[in-house]
């Protein structure tokens, strides 16, 4: 009996002192700011009782097969453009639970000032995956230097350009390998984790940046049989904190904007 009142006694004493169960996850990011925001957003979970471990990636391929196959609990890095894709090419049973951040799709030049100076037959350096190279492709047609054809959608592709006047010549490439590209191409269209990455600075070095409506939202992404995890809401809140919005609008200035 007397054990029996000291186990009551403890968990009640737990509760009043507002003790929580504790989850330990791993959540997958691309290098650069989603690696930065998730080292924040771990500090404010652990409040929720929730221990992120971060797993960094330097592609766009493996983070989404990782969570697939359960090797990972849920990752931040890319679009739901991007994701569809891979789920239509791939199979993988995921969902979205969260919206996080955007970061505008910049033109870079080392060899340029002003898109007005681009010669004929240019060298165009952009994503060769679908949905980052169409996202390349759309800005350069607002851009006004390029037509693609009707109903292409987010995932146009170089054969979807119906008007070309000044002969681009395009070079796809995997999207971490851009900012390399700015010593031999004209133009490079940079996703922007990468560009700070490379340190380049998406305000300051960029000659044309997307437009502030630009659908591609990053996401929380976990697995279709985890959505309803007790985890789930406290990973979401903890990035929604009004301390991460504080912390990614001083950090970068306006080149990685709060979706939430």
């Amino acid at each position: 009996m007397r054990k029996l009142r000291f186990a009551t006694l403890t968990a009640a004493l737990a509760l009043g002192a507002g003790m929580v169960s504790a989850h330990d996850i791993k959540v997958g990011v691309s290098v650069g700011e989603h690696a930065e925001i998730m080292e924040k957003v771990a500090e404010t979970a652990r409040d929720r009782g929730l221990n992120i471990e971060i797993i960094e990636f330097t592609d766009y391929v493996i983070p989404n097969q990782a969570l697939n196959d359960g090797d990972l609990d849920a990752n931040s890095f890319q679009h739901q453009p991007y994701l569809d894709n891979q789920i239509a090419d791939r199979g993988f049973d995921l969902v979205t639970v969260a919206k996080t951040i955007t970061t505008p799709m910049g033109i870079y030049s080392d060899k340029l000032e002003s898109l007005d100076d681009l010669p004929e037959g240019a060298r165009v350096a952009i994503p060769n995956d679908p949905t980052n190279g169409g996202r390349a492709l759309l800005l350069l047609q607002a851009k006004g230097l390029l037509t693609l054809g009707e109903d292409v959608g987010l995932t146009p592709n170089p054969l979807d350009i119906a008007g070309n006047p000044k002969g681009l010549d395009f070079l796809e490439l995997d999207a971490a390998q851009l900012p390399r590209t700015l010593a031999d191409a004209d133009i490079a269209i940079i996703n922007t984790n990468y560009a700070l990455d490379a340190g380049l600075n998406p305000q300051e070095d960029s000659i044309a940046m997307e437009d502030a409506d630009s659908p591609y939202a990053n996401i929380i992404v976990v697995r279709q049989q985890d959505q309803d995890a007790e985890w789930v809401p406290d990973l979401i809140e903890a990035y929604h904190d009004p301390a991460i919005k504080a912390f990614i609008e001083e950090r970068y200035q306006g080149a990685v904007i709060p979706a939430f």
